[in-house]
């Protein structure tokens, strides 16, 4: 491959020099800063040998290349562009301006969650193991591995603590990325967040139970009466605690001298933060948070079907306007509060949906171009990674994303009528069954049945009546 040649094209389709405003790349992507998004030759742009997609998100326009391919691309790219090479960051910064508040709103959450969404992936997949070693009626009646074989009892308790360390800390994961994304020090973000659930605060899921009894702690700050209580598994009081500690510690950074920092700035950025935490911020946002996962579970469970056919059939959607990453604090919120989240597993169903569509296109293409392309996308779909599926293939030839959502949405109807829940956040794709609670097994994997195969066969078939791939 020309990739000099290559590089020039893609410059040509997306409007010339005068339309970039910063480049850089990621593992299989070209990843540009546009003036004008709307001016790109998507059809020349599509007909380049290099290019197998692209698609647009959080103001950044992206092009996918391929790994061992892109970084070759990207220099010839930049050196014709005459930009420079840019970092991420930079990318970031100059897409803002393409962005509305809204947008922008939800890419500040989409910064702070997904940097800690391994953390989280990966005790969804050891709670998963936990569930087939406990789980009672797997393999059989009422009994579970560990009850017939007690000496696994042991590894079964060890990887329960190595998973739920990543939930029982939550708030100090949140709080190290959200003030690293509001440009404060992340290793006060951890402090602030680890203050929220130290042990000698009430844990947070002992509340009811506490106030039923009359026995909340509470301390006497000179008359003032505050419940001395922990915010376990909770999302919004960090997040609020992560601003204000950052503003606090740039205002006093900006006006304290270097040489005393250390003495003043930590101190008082924990202290005020904390207490303003205990006093103000952690009840009422608290309150909040309890609301939003009292509303959502009521309004599942007196309409679970309704709910489970507009979220499955949306979900798609929300994944082209970004608005998905808002969903992934209500799941660690629903966790927390409850212990499972019954959003979740619609979401691996769709994002299923969405690979078995590209699949078809795969199985139906005679072009080696597109049938690379799909079968590709396809797979990172099912293991949880749309965009590829969703803005190379399925939307380019805009069935094959509503036969997807038409499934989905179904399938949502289905498991949420069954009550499917999720005990974590897992692999949002086929490895996803082993987040889902084990009784749940059975109705998940015929949602999984009907994903895969709706899919699969209405976009093949309608891609053969239509002759265009």
């Amino acid at each position: 491959m020309n990739h000099k040649k290559q590089a020039e094209q893609i410059l040509e389709a997306i409007g010339g020099k005068e339309n970039l405003s910063a480049a850089t790349h990621c593992v299989t992507r070209l990843r540009l800063a546009l003036h004008d998004e709307g001016i790109v030759d998507q059809e020349k742009l599509n007909n380049i040998d290099a290019v197998k997609g692209s698609f647009s998100t959080n103001g950044q326009f992206q092009i996918v290349v391929g790994q061992g391919t892109v970084d070759k691309v990207y220099k010839e790219f930049v050196a014709l562009a005459g930009v420079g090479e840019s970092s991420k960051e930079e990318v970031k910064e100059a897409s803002k301006g393409n962005m509305n508040p809204i947008q922008r709103a939800i890419k500040t959450l989409a910064d702070i969650f997904i940097p800690i969404l391994p953390a989280i992936v990966t005790a969804g997949l050891l709670l998963g193991i936990n569930n087939i070693l406990t789980a009672q009626g797997i393999f059989w009646d009422e009994q579970s591995i560990i009850d017939v074989y007690p000496q696994w009892s042991g590894i079964a308790n060890m990887i329960i603590i190595i998973a739920n360390t990543a939930f029982v800390f939550l708030p100090g994961l949140i709080g190290w990325s959200a003030v690293k994304k509001f440009g404060g020090s992340p290793i006060l973000g951890i402090v602030i967040g680890l203050v929220l659930v130290h042990p000698d605060l009430l844990n947070a899921w002992s509340y009811g139970d506490a106030v039923a009894e009359g026995s909340v702690p509470t301390w006497d700050l000179f008359g003032l009466t505050v419940e001395k209580i922990g915010y376990q598994g909770q999302v919004l009081p960090v997040l609020v605690a992560s601003y204000l500690l950052t503003k606090i510690e740039l205002f006093l950074r900006n006006r304290i001298p270097d040489n005393i920092q250390l003495l003043f700035v930590g101190p008082i950025s924990l202290l005020v933060t904390g207490f303003l935490t205990f006093i103000i911020i952690g009840p009422i946002t608290f309150a909040i948070g309890n609301w939003i996962t009292d509303g959502l579970v009521a309004t599942f469970d007196t309409f679970a079907w309704l709910g489970g056919l507009i979220y499955g059939g949306l979900y798609g959607v929300l994944v082209i306007t970004g608005m998905h990453h808002t969903f992934l604090a209500v799941d660690i919120q629903l966790v927390g509060s409850t212990g499972t989240t019954f959003l979740w597993p619609m979401l691996a169903l769709s994002n299923i949906a969405q690979g078995s569509a590209a699949f078809a296109i795969w199985l139906a293409s005679k072009d080696d171009k597109l049938k690379g392309l799909s079968v590709s996308s396809g797979i990172s779909a099912w293991l949880g990674i749309t965009e590829p599926a969703l803005f190379g293939v399925n939307l380019r030839f805009k069935y094959p994303f509503i036969i997807a959502i038409t499934s989905s949405a179904l399938a949502g109807l289905y498991i949420s009528a069954q009550g499917v829940l999720a005990s974590s956040i897992g692999v949002g794709g086929v490895p996803g069954i082993f987040s889902i609670v084990a009784e749940y097994w059975l109705d998940f994997a015929i949602g999984m049945v009907i994903v895969i195969v709706l899919p699969l066969v209405g976009t093949y078939l309608y891609a053969k009546r239509k002759k265009d791939v």
